[in-house]
């Protein structure tokens, strides 16, 4: 099995229902791999002849028992690079930046229970307010719906979020080339980003490290927020020493439509946060992006985040005050929100945080 017809095997297992060569390649578009319907047409009757798929009528192909098991034991060897690729394609195809506000942007997609969406909703309230979110903006689609082409599974709603990988996209339309190295984990003191307590380079993962760090449970995204200090997800990326003043006015002209996060530019020939840089590059660590679903998660809200999900225009993002409106009317918002987050989270029980202390951490 190669790269392709690993990408196709995922496709079919997300979307659950039988789908066409059409639909597939729309899917994989959409997650950065472009290819045509006759290519799929074909990788689909090589997996039809190993037994991973089966026609299902006109309705299309559907992944078998046998597909799944191939798709769990991963065909390592092949996905070992394949997400840096999966970085540099979908930062190729968004195109959101300073000459086109309107356009795509690259997001994480968290699933929450329908009966913790309202749950979902404060706790985002206070996270994506926070400096660990690239943008207070979020997009969401309740079961039988689709979210930007991810089919949202019964009982649950999808919750989108801007990935940190949107700002690679911005710096290439601007001619400024980057590269993500290293995800980590990093340790905040009273607000401020002190190092790197452990990195994975993203060279050699078959899957996001800031994936397998939140899944391991290792960051306190919660503890960040809540009391100043935690572990929270970064990423390490380098851009050329003569892009720095470049790279930094662009992220200045950001700010006013929403897009920021905490990002730390490093100096020439200086570490950030104990990462050495390379010679002639200067680094640069982004602290926002999965962090939003690493909170959603870490209170036993949210369930299989997918990082680098999917691609959506950015207009579809609406404000968090609008969906505050919407799902959590005046008259009960607050009660419910202060009865959520008014507990002091304890060892035993890490769902449950203190909102009073969190709003007095979330301006740095």
């Amino acid at each position: 099995m190669n790269r392709i017809m690993f990408s196709v095997l995922s496709v079919l297992d997300k979307a659950g229902v039988p789908l066409g060569s059409s639909d597939i390649a729309s899917r994989l578009a959409l997650h950065g791999t472009d290819l045509s319907e006759r290519t799929i047409r074909y990788y689909l009757k090589r997996l039809d002849d190993d037994g991973f798929t089966v026609t299902d009528g006109k309705k299309g192909r559907r992944i078998t028992t046998r597909g799944r098991e191939e798709l769990k034991r991963g065909y390592v060897s092949d996905r070992v690079g394949f997400i840096i690729n999966r970085i540099n394609n979908l930062s190729f195809l968004s195109d959101f930046g300073p000459d086109n506000i309107r356009g795509k942007v690259i997001l994480n997609v968290t699933f929450v229970p329908e009966e913790k969406f309202e749950q979902a909703i404060s706790l985002l309230g206070v996270i994506l307010r926070s400096p660990y979110s690239m943008s207070d903006r979020v997009i969401a689609a309740k079961a039988g719906e689709q979210l930007a082409g991810i089919d949202v599974p019964e009982g649950s709603v999808a919750v989108g979020t801007m990935c940190s990988i949107t700002l690679n996209g911005m710096f290439l339309k601007r001619g400024i080339p980057i590269a993500t190295k290293l995800g980590g984990l990093v340790e905040v003191l009273d607000g401020h980003p002190l190092r790197f307590t452990s990195v994975i380079s993203y060279e050699g993962s078959s899957v996001p490290p800031l994936e397998i760090l939140m899944r391991s449970r290792m960051s306190d995204v919660l503890g960040a927020v809540h009391e100043g200090s935690g572990l929270i997800l970064g990423s390490y990326r380098e851009i050329p020493e003569n892009s720095l003043a470049d790279a930094r006015a662009v992220l200045a002209r950001m700010a006013s439509v929403g897009f920021g996060g905490f990002v730390l530019f490093g100096s020439p020939g200086e570490s950030l946060l104990g990462v050495p840089a390379t010679d002639g590059k200067v680094g640069l660590v982004v602290l926002g992006g999965l962090n939003v679903n690493a909170a959603l998660e870490q209170a036993g809200i949210g369930t299989a985040t997918q990082a680098m999900a999917t691609l959506c225009e950015y207009p579809l993002l609406g404000s968090i005050e609008a969906l505050e409106r919407a799902y959590l009317p005046r008259n009960e918002a607050m009660p419910f929100f202060a009865k959520y987050l008014a507990r002091v989270r304890e060892e035993s029980d890490d769902g449950y945080w203190s909102v009073l202390r969190a709003l007095k951490q979330m301006t740095f």
